[in-house]
C-alpha cells in the first residue's frame, strides 16, 4: 500500500535523523558538522546573496532572539489535535459506550501539561543578577574543567557561578543552565527545571493517552466492521484473508483525518518519549544540557576521576550525589544554608 509504505519510510527517517543529531551533538568536527558546512558552501554558491541574507536574518529571529512564534505554534498543534479527538473521536467512542474516564484522560493530562506549560515559561529560570552573584557562587563548588572560579561574565560584569551560563538569547546570565527552550519561550535553570521535567512527562503522557484512545477506537471500529471476516483472491485463484496494508487502507479512506492525526500522535509520542528518556537520565545523574555538552567536547566522561594537572583534564561529575537526592535536587534546588549544613 503506497501511503502506509511512504508513512513508515516518513518514521523511520525522522527517527533516524533524531537519533544521529543527539548521537553527534557536542561533538567537535564531527561528520555532522563537517556535513552542514560543506552543504553551506555548496549552497552559497547557489543561493544569491539577498535570499542568503533573508534567510539568515529569519533564522536569527526565530532562534536567537526571545519570540513567541513557537509558543502560538504550541498551543495551535495541541488545539488541532484535540479539536479533531473531541468533534470525531470522542464522539463515535462516546457512541460505542467507551467508559467515560478513558475519554476524559487526554484531557485531563491536557490540563496538567497546560498549567506546567504557563509555569515554565513565567518562572524566573534562576537569573544571576549582581545583588545574588555572591550568594550563587557559594551554592555548588567549581570542578576546574568545565566550570573555572573567577570568571566575569563580558555581557552581565558579574563573576559567574558555577554551573551558570551566559544565554544569548535571554541576555542573562542563568543559574545551573540547561538550557534555552523555544517552545516555552524561556531558559530552564535552577528554579523551574523541575516544573520543565514535569512539562515533559505530562506532554509524552498526553500524546500517548491521544494514541492510545484513537487506536482503541480504530481497532474497535475493525472488529466490527464486515471487512475483517472478508477474503480475497490472488492470482492463483485462492482464498485469503484480509492483510494489515488493506484493513489500514480500509481506515484511511473511512476515516482520512483521524488516521493522519493518529500518525502524527504517535510520530510526536516516539520524539517526545526519547527526549523525555534523555531528560529523566540528566535528572537522575544530576547534569544539565549544556554540561552533558560541554563534556562531550571535551572529551570527558562523568565516570572518569580529573587527572593531574600536567595531564590533559578530563570531566568528572562532582553534583551527583545519588539518584533519590539527585531527583529531590531538581524539585527543591539547594541554597547557600543548605550546602553549609552539609
Amino acid at each position: 500500500m503506497d501511503f502506509l509504505t511512504l508513512f513508515l519510510i516518513y518514521l523511520c527517517f525522522v527517527l533516524a535523523v533524531t537519533a544521529l543529531l543527539c548521537l553527534c551533538s557536542g561533538r567537535k568536527e564531527s561528520f555532522l558538522t563537517r556535513s552542514i558546512n560543506r552543504a553551506s558552501q555548496v549552497l552559497s554558491l547557489v543561493i544569491p546573496t539577498q535570499l542568503q541574507r533573508v534567510t539568515h536574518q529569519a533564522l536569527h529571529r526565530l532562534f536567537h532572539t526571545r519570540s513567541c512564534l513557537f509558543m502560538v505554534l504550541h498551543v495551535a498543534l495541541q488545539a488541532a489535535v484535540f479539536g479533531e479527538y473531541t468533534w470525531e473521536v470522542f464522539v463515535y467512542c462516546w457512541e460505542l459506550q467507551f467508559h467515560l474516564l478513558l475519554l476524559l484522560l487526554p484531557y485531563l493530562l491536557l490540563a496538567g501539561n497546560l498549567g506546567c506549560f504557563l509555569l515554565c515559561s513565567r518562572a524566573n529560570p534562576g537569573t544571576v543578577t549582581k545583588s545574588n552573584a555572591a550568594s550563587l557562587v557559594k551554592v555548588y563548588a567549581y570542578d576546574g574543567v568545565l566550570f573555572q572560579r573567577g570568571l566575569v561574565c563580558p555581557t552581565c560584569t558579574v563573576e559567574k557561578p558555577a554551573r551558570s551560563k551566559h544565554c544569548s538569547v535571554c541576555r542573562t546570565c542563568v543559574h545551573r543552565f540547561d538550557h534555552h527552550c523555544v517552545w516555552v519561550n524561556n531558559c530552564i535553570g535552577a528554579s523551574n527545571a523541575g516544573v520543565f521535567l514535569l512539562y515533559l512527562l505530562s506532554l509524552t503522557a498526553t500524546a500517548g493517552a491521544v494514541a492510545a484512545v484513537t487506536a482503541a477506537f480504530l481497532i474497535h471500529v475493525l472488529l466490527l466492521s464486515d471487512i475483517m471476516h472478508s477474503t480475497y483472491l490472488d492470482a492463483q485463484g485462492q482464498e485469503h484473508p484480509m492483510e494489515i496494508p488493506f484493513l489500514v487502507q480500509h481506515l484511511f479512506l473511512t476515516f482520512p483525518r483521524i488516521v493522519f492525526m493518529l500518525g502524527f500522535v504517535i510520530l510526536l509520542t516516539l520524539v517526545l518519549g526519547g527526549y523525555c528518556s534523555f531528560s529523566v537520565y540528566l535528572a537522575l545523574t544530576n547534569q544539565t544540557t549544556n554540561e552533558w555538552c560541554k563534556s562531550r567536547r571535551s572529551g570527558g566522561s562523568p565516570h572518569l576521576p580529573l587527572q593531574p594537572q600536567d595531564r590533559p583534564l578530563v570531566y568528572k561529575n562532582i553534583y551527583s550525589k545519588g539518584i533519590w537526592r539527585n531527583l529531590k535536587e531538581i524539585f527543591n534546588p539547594p541554597t547557600v544554608l543548605e550546602r553549609k549544613k552539609k
